[in-house]
């Protein structure tokens, strides 16, 4: 029988006759449209449940799957075939079939057996509900379903079949778990590099504090080899190495995010290479590596560079740099790749004493201080008030560009420079040769980012504290002993005990999904923004007890930040890769622009470029210029590591980086008179010190210490001392700690004071218009109305 004619003896059959006849309609309308899901009937407990299982694995976190839009259907050229073939659907009706459908419990079970949890259940059905509703001719298979429950010739679990089609389109994670785990099985990372694992490789972990020389023995070995890689965890260091090999007559080449330089005349690549961690080949063989500051192997971000090192390098001598507290993971990773791990233990060369009496004022500062602080507003008082005291400095904090940090640092080491004292943030605690006498902790509290993007507020670690103190007193400067001290005299019993406790052994090392891994995420969910995909792939991988995921929040911000311009998923991939300072407002609004000048198949040239920073600059007159040039700095950083992964579309590399040199310049200027620029910004109220003063800032450390012990004692206390205490006139609110500790300004702490003011307001209004709401009712159980 043809199926026109099959179609119209069906719309002329009545109802009841339709469901004697069903069997042979159904016959024909398979040989057309394929078989209707799950037949006629009742759906049986799905057997195939099982092959959705996880195989044992933990349970994805359902709320990071974001459902997509499956528009209703409009209508179609053919016309209602289903209405044709039966009877048109009465929408009342229909709505009733469903929500029976959505309250049975049965339904509800089956639905957690293919991965739908309660939350997924309800977002699925209600979009489903909005499909059969609102579409304006259902497929002849969920038509004739509906049909027939309508006249009690099907039941309603019959519907689950086109449900759950219907959920996998929406949530279409649900159709390719089991593929989406094995993509993102991070176990046995040492089978990724196949190159290493075909050589047996000799490990040799030098295991010292600072200043010790077991970075010289390192490097004294790679600069005998016949080719060798130095891995630098900055871009200063390395191009320390860089500068020392080619020194020894060692041709030896320089490659960082930023820069590649050869020094062949022909521009042939020489035996040697010095690079940061990041920048180094796992494909090319080495007789000799060195990897510096092993123990950045667990840090939350970068992690994972040091794993792929440690791992990758095809090197048969691989010299490790670092704490002794990473040699027992080193030897347990390396007893799964069966190579043997030789420890050479080193002494520090000379003598660091932690004095008995703190620094108090700065009228006792010394010639060969450093005075570390931890945070930018601390740097601009302490700077402020050695000026005032007739004295001169030199600052050096992170976000200087290289050659600033690097003239600073000759400034102070310069025996005929009037300049004698030296304020800094733990930036001097890898990367600069500095002639420090003594090292003064201005606090002990630093902000840092825990493993799960968490901002925390605590003392400094053990091994912090030793790598800074470790700075002052070094072999190679004109100060043979080192001396390490606090500012103030509450803080030095907790520097005591931090720098007396054991340090930490390293737990685990890090891992990161690599552009291949996203890209077959990507391709069974085409439709999920990047974030999401990153979101999805940390909660699906898997990794051994040695490693775990680095934090990959800087690299969603970056892709939620360009998701709305169109690039292809391996060019957002590495725009979103490119290191940024997101807390820069004009670099994150760079890379947008220089994402959609790419999209636009538009390249950045060096006259776009100048027109888009504004070049001529002026010299900063202000803080807040000084800040602004930095920021400037930075997006032609951003430049430049763009324009080595992209050569067509940002080729002007050589004049931006002419650009940036006589940026440094300036930025260089600024700071030698940044005492100048703090005057001024505090003169137009553009920079609030009052309230970093040394005097209010000398119980900080010692208040947060005492608040931590009273917060254990009241634990175990009634429910009176839960309470929190109101602060004495002798203890420091949270808002003056935190801007003591540079999180808020004066005038961030107005506005915040009046937004609260303002929703207090806005807050009691709505509770004395809601009457007795909260009194005199109760809220119902949520029906999928609701939504």
């Amino acid at each position: 029988m043809s199926f026109p004619r099959c179609a119209l003896l069906w719309a002329r059959l009545p109802a009841g006759r339709q469901a004697r006849h069903r069997a042979a309609v159904c016959s024909a309308l398979r040989a057309h449209i394929g078989p209707v899901p799950g037949g006629l009937g009742r759906v049986p407990a799905v057997a195939s449940a099982s092959s959705s299982a996880s195989g044992g694995s933990k349970a994805p976190n359902t709320s990071l799957f974001v459902p997509l839009t499956v528009k209703p259907q409009g209508p179609s050229a053919d016309g209602d075939v289903g209405a044709e073939l039966t009877r048109p659907l009465d929408k009342n009706e229909v709505k009733k079939i469903l929500d029976k459908f959505y309250k049975r419990k049965e339904i509800q079970k089956l639905g957690a057996d293919y991965g739908l949890d309660a939350r997924l259940f309800h977002q699925a059905f209600i979009s489903f509900r909005n499909y059969i509703l609102q579409s304006h001719s259902l497929d002849v298979d969920i038509h004739i379903i509906l049909n027939d429950i309508c006249f009690s010739a099907a039941h309603v679990d019959d519907l689950f079949p086109f449900f759950l089609r219907h959920a996998k389109q929406i949530f279409p994670v649900l159709e390719c778990k089991d593929d989406l785990r094995k993509i993102s099985d991070l176990r046995i990372p040492p089978n990724w590099y196949p190159e290493a694992r075909a050589i047996q490789r000799k490990i040799i972990f030098h295991s010292g504090p600072t200043n010790s020389g077991k970075t010289y023995h390192a490097i004294q070995k790679y600069l005998s080899a016949k080719s060798g890689v130095y891995c630098g965890p900055l871009k200063l260091l390395a191009h320390e190495i860089f500068e020392k090999s080619n020194a020894a007559g060692v041709p030896c080449d320089l490659v960082t995010g930023e820069e590649r330089v050869t020094v062949e005349p022909d521009g042939k690549q020489a035996a040697h290479v010095a690079c940061t961690v990041e920048m180094c080949s796992v494909a090319t063989p080495y007789e000799v590596a060195v990897i510096d500051e092993i123990q950045m192997i667990k840090d939350p971000a970068r992690g994972w560079a040091w794993t792929r090192a440690l791992l990758g390098l095809c090197a048969e001598e691989v010299h490790l740099c670092g704490e002794s507290a990473a040699i027992d993971l080193v030897t347990e990773l390396m007893y799964t790749t069966g190579e043997e791990v030789e420890v050479r233990n080193y002494k520090r060369l000379t003598p660091i004493t932690v004095l008995d009496h703190a620094l108090e004022s700065l009228d006792n500062l010394r010639p060969g201080d450093c005075i570390v602080c931890f945070s930018k507003n601390d740097i601009y008082s302490v700077s402020r008030q050695i000026e005032i005291r007739g004295l001169e400095s030199a600052v050096i904090y992170g976000s200087l560009p290289p050659g600033t940090k690097l003239a600073q640092a000759k400034k102070f080491n310069d025996p005929d420079d009037p300049c004698k004292i030296l304020v800094a943030t733990d930036a001097i605690g890898m990367g600069l040769n500095l002639s420090i006498r003594r090292i003064i902790f201005y606090s002990l509290i630093k902000p840092s980012i825990n493993e799960k993007g968490e901002k925390e507020i605590e003392p400094i670690t053990t091994s912090q504290a030793l790598q800074i103190a470790g700075r002052a007193g070094r072999f190679s400067s004109k100060f043979k002993e080192g001396e390490v001290t606090t500012m103030n005299r509450e803080d030095l019993n907790l520097l005591k005990e931090i720098l007396n406790r054991p340090v930490d052994p390293i737990r685990a090392a890090g891992l990161h999904p690599t552009a291949e891994q996203i890209e077959m995420f990507a391709y069974h969910l085409p439709d999920t923004t990047l974030s999401n995909l990153i979101d999805i792939f940390v909660d699906f991988s898997q990794v051994d007890g040695q490693y775990f995921v680095c934090n990959m929040d800087d690299f969603k911000f970056s892709a939620e930040l360009i998701q709305h311009i169109p690039l292809s998923l391996r060019v957002r991939y590495v725009f979103c890769t490119a290191p940024i300072n997101k807390k820069q407002p004009f670099v994150c609004s760079s890379l947008l622009q220089f994402a959609r000048q790419y999209s636009r198949n538009e390249p950045l040239t060096f006259s776009w470029l100048r027109r888009y920073i504004k070049w001529p600059l002026l010299p900063p007159k202000n803080i807040k210029d000084l800040m602004d040039l930095e920021a400037i700095h930075d997006v032609l950083d951003l430049y430049l590591w763009l324009s080595y992964r992209f050569m067509d579309m940002f080729p002007d590399a050589s004049f931006v980086r002419d650009l940036q040199k006589e940026l440094d310049g300036i930025i260089q200027d600024g700071v030698h008179n940044i005492t100048k620029l703090i005057k001024i910004s505090e003169a137009h109220k553009l920079l609030n010190l009052e309230s970093l003063s040394a005097e209010s800032q000398s119980r900080l450390s010692g208040t947060l210490k005492s608040q931590g012990r009273r917060t254990r004692s009241t634990k175990t206390s009634g429910s009176k001392a839960a309470e929190p205490p109101c602060p004495s006139a002798g203890e420091k609110s949270l808002a003056s700690r935190l801007v003591q500790q540079g999180l808020l300004t004066a005038d961030m702490l107005k506005q915040l004071e009046k937004e609260w003011l303002t929703q207090r307001t806005e807050h009691g209004k709505e509770i004395t218009e809601s009457g007795t709401y909260s009194k005199g009712t109760r809220r119902r159980k949520k029906e999928p109305d609701s939504d």
